[in-house]
């Protein structure tokens, strides 16, 4: 009897511990503001992905007869026509391979080129390692289908009609698996995608002790044993991780894929995914993104699971530890060789193809007459729908605005919210919001962009209970641009918090200061550096960005990037071409003035 009645007085003392707990976390106003920011992102992030899911197993408005079911009831006739349908090759199946065809080659391409580069500048004695060091990890700063623009311009051929390539206009028509298809694609991705290699792999070995190099050649090994027995296995995370990365990527690419392979109906899952939309099978849509997205996740998963086991390859260093530099010897100029071809190829010449396209009447025709700058500054063009030069052009100058507009708020309250997100999760005491607040902003991480704006066009397309169809306007552009960059922003914010202690707010606190003056005069000021990194870095994403746009923008609210692509579409290879030199342009000025800012360099440490 004594332990019951003990047991009967521990419940109300129990009940009463947490109903203070939570009375005293709720008068904090960080765990009030959390909990809203928690609502906002559940709303922002979460509801979108859970709208399109639920298309791919819901009947959607005009397939009633089709299924044979009520709009809105619960079906499995997308899933069925996805995977195992008469279509579902050219819908899914034929997709997915090329998807892993192309992501295979540009994963061997940049791993066999990063690789070599990574050890070149890391571990050797080349010429120019330090301008290297930054020079070869310039296409990652640049829109990937800058390149591919650049390709289309010298290998172009009659096959989609529109302008001349150049190799066809000197009279060399290129074959069409040159000009299209999977083979341009996969060198592009790989050119775009080896700076990860260089990067990782560059990183890691400037790490690695060379002790254990020569320890092991005192042995016997020889240069072949000592790399595959010793650097090899030691560099394994952060090549598994690299290779991750650009699976990732690839998986998501969407410009590349369009400019390259739709001419020639080769469709990868983020073309046959627009397809679908294009072509109003929401339903269709919905389970093609589901399925993007559990690939995304799988492949970030695993490389999260490659970061917990490299802790396993931690060589232990010491005041004897040494990154010595190899001496190539005569290899040297070769190597320094191979260094500026892979620059020329990968930044220099697609660049100046680019370039020299907008200033000439005729293709790869360099006599100076043909040289002209009317598709710059000209009036009364021979075209039908460009009558001026690009810089003369009020859709220019619109999509211009519509991108500073919408990409710069979108950053701003990124920023913003990162700063609050980072906030919250390191000052709340009520640990379930400071883990939720850190795993709902790195989801959309986890889904590719292409998806992730079919997610939004889903949930946004219709007027769903109070809020109205947002299809069109430039909320649904701003909305979908903070969600997708909320993983920057919020890991800048929660790392630069975690490195601010309480002493600063809790004088201020002492004197009177409210939570809103804390946060304006003590907080924001000492994390500047922090905001205008969680603002610069999502607003240069957002400038060379297609994915998104290109499923949410309309003619109204073109952004450079779609303004683009619809020239491509209309061949008026010129004005397409001049529009992506001016967004390169922008991405390149942004990330230097990011890095001068935050006083860090993409590439530190690598030449040096």
């Amino acid at each position: 009897m004594s332990a019951v009645s003990h047991g009967g007085d521990d419940a109300p003392t129990l009940r009463n511990r947490l109903g203070y707990k939570l009375r005293l976390t709720m008068r904090e106003p960080t765990t009030v503001i959390g909990i809203l920011m928690a609502l906002l992102f559940a709303y922002l992030i979460v509801v979108p992905i859970l709208s399109i899911l639920m298309d791919s197993a819901t009947v959607q408005f005009g397939d009633e007869r089709r299924t044979k079911a009520d709009l809105g009831s619960g079906t499995l006739y997308y899933l069925t026509r996805a995977f195992t349908s008469p279509v579902a090759m050219d819908l899914f199946w034929e997709p997915l391979l090329n998807t892993l065809m192309v992501a295979a080659g540009a994963i061997a391409i940049s791993m066999l080129v990063g690789g070599v580069l990574g050890w070149l500048i890391a571990r050797t004695d080349m010429f120019g390692r330090r301008w290297f060091a930054t020079a070869l990890i310039v296409p990652y700063m640049l829109p990937a289908w800058t390149f591919a623009l650049a390709w289309t311009t010298l290998f172009k051929n009659r096959t989609v009609g529109g302008q001349q390539g150049w190799f066809e206009a000197i009279g060399l028509t290129p074959p069409d698996w040159l000009a299209y298809g999977q083979f341009p694609i996969t060198v592009i991705l790989a050119l775009h995608y080896t700076p990860f290699v260089i990067l990782l792999f560059g990183s890691a070995l400037r790490r690695f002790d060379s002790q254990l190099e020569d320890s092991a050649r005192i042995l016997g090994a020889s240069s072949g044993t000592v790399a595959r027995q010793v650097i090899l296995p030691l560099m394994r995370p952060a090549l598994m991780s690299a290779v991750v990365l650009i699976f990732a990527k690839c998986l998501g690419e969407f410009g590349v894929p369009y400019v390259l392979g739709l001419p020639v109906k080769f469709d990868v899952l983020a073309t046959s995914l627009y397809r679908s939309i294009g072509s109003r099978q929401s339903g269709v849509a919905g389970v093609l993104a589901g399925a993007i997205m559990l690939i995304g996740l799988i492949a970030i998963l695993v490389d999260a699971y490659l970061a917990r086991e490299a802790r396993r390859f931690v060589t232990v260093g010491s005041k004897g530890s040494m990154n010595r530099t190899s001496r190539l010897h005569s290899w040297r100029l070769p190597a320094t060789g191979f260094a500026s071809l892979v620059f020329i190829a990968s930044v220099a010449m697609p660049l100046l193809t680019l370039f020299l396209s907008t200033v000439m009447r005729m293709p790869a025709n360099f006599a100076w007459s043909n040289f002209t700058l009317d598709y710059w500054i000209g009036w009364d063009l021979p075209t039908v729908a460009m009558r001026t030069g690009i810089l003369l052009s009020q859709d220019l100058w619109r999509a211009a605005f519509n991108t500073i507009w919408i990409v710069g708020t979108a950053s701003i309250c990124s920023g913003l919210l990162g700063i609050l997100t980072g906030y919250v999760v390191v000052r709340t005491p009520f640990r379930p919001l400071s883990i939720f607040l850190r795993q709902v902003t790195f989801m959309p991480y986890l889904v590719p962009g292409i998806a992730f704006a079919a997610a939004y066009l889903s949930l946004f397309a219709v007027q769903r209970g109070p809020v109205p169809a947002l299809y069109g306007t430039y909320a649904i552009l701003i909305m979908a641009l903070m969600a997708d960059q909320m993983p920057y922003a919020s890991r800048a914010g929660i790392s630069a918090m975690m490195q601010l202690g309480k002493d600063p707010e809790e004088a201020a606190q002492v004197v009177g200061a409210g939570w809103l003056r804390r946060m304006l005069w003590v907080v924001l000021p000492i994390q500047k550096g922090s905001l205008v990194t969680g603002i610069l870095l999502p607003f240069i994403s957002g400038i060379k960005g297609l994915s998104l746009f290109v499923i949410l923008a309309v003619p109204a609210t073109d952004v450079l990037t779609t303004f683009s692509l619809r020239l491509v579409d209309y061949h008026y290879t010129q004005a397409a071409n001049a529009v992506v030199l001016i967004i390169a342009g922008l991405a390149y000025a942004g990330t230097v003035a990011a890095q001068k800012l935050t006083r860090t360099n993409l590439a530190e440490g690598l030449g040096s």
